[in-house]
């Protein structure tokens, strides 16, 4: 079978795969704290780590798919909101969260208290401090830059903010929670918070809209190639046959 058909197939594949991460990345464009992936592609020969290619396979068969996606960890603008329980990292660092699956990290600082007091991320998983789930007294808080927790003066508790080993890789979970390998979590040397403020997506729209547009022309193109190619394949089978009978 024609190389060119594996070229165009293996890129459709890619490209669809882009598509799905890039209209991900678009539906969060208005979720606090959300970091875009970014997509990156590695040759389909480096996958076939038990196959040794001769030089002429390795020429026609070294195509690109999608290898996987990486955060995009700028920092996204700014909002002020009023809410002394909205509140934003600038720089490095996550929120520390308590969920049925473990433990998970988040830069949407958009808390709540409960009845009991205790501070829930907007889908109700606790927070965590120095000392565990975090509870606050009823009344006004200060929250300092550092992650600090008053009132009136008082201390009554501390934000566990948490960065990590360098070359750790996060796992996005949802729209707002990431996952870390096991003992890669490190306290945060210089934390920089926000009191009353979230931080918005970093996904730009237009640019997202515009590599939207790009890919899925990509595909249509690819598409038609692959169209082109089963013609093609299919017809030197009918011309053959023609010639025997």
């Amino acid at each position: 079978m024609d190389s060119g058909f594996y070229a165009a197939c293996t890129g459709l594949i890619a490209q669809t795969d882009a598509l799905d991460l890039t209209a991900a990345n678009l539906s969060n464009v208005s979720t606090p704290g959300y970091k875009s992936q970014l997509e990156f592609y590695r040759s389909l020969e480096a996958s076939m780590a038990n196959h040794h290619l001769t030089p002429l396979n390795q020429a026609v068969n070294d195509y690109g798919v999608l290898g996987g996606t990486a955060l995009d960890m700028r920092t996204g603008e700014m909002q002020k909101t009023g809410n002394d329980l909205d509140l934003a990292l600038e720089g490095e660092g996550f929120f520390v969260i308590k969920t049925p699956a473990g433990t998970r990290y988040t830069r949407n600082g958009n808390f709540h208290t409960d009845a009991d007091g205790r501070l829930l991320t907007a889908t109700g998983d606790p927070v965590m401090g120095d000392e565990g789930p975090l509870e606050l007294p009823g009344g006004d808080i200060t929250i300092s830059s550092d992650g600090t927790i008053s009132q009136q003066g008082a201390v009554v508790a501390s934000l566990r903010l948490a960065t990590f080993t360098p070359g750790t890789t996060l796992t996005s979970e949802g729209n707002s929670y990431y996952s870390a390998p096991q003992g890669t979590e490190q306290p945060v040397d210089d934390p920089r918070l926000s009191q009353g403020m979230l931080e918005g997506s970093n996904m730009n729209p237009i640019s997202g809209a515009v590599g939207l547009m790009t890919l899925q022309r990509h595909a249509q193109l690819l598409t038609q190639a692959l169209s082109i190619f089963h013609t093609v394949f299919n017809a030197a089978p009918a011309q053959d046959l023609s010639r025997v009978s």
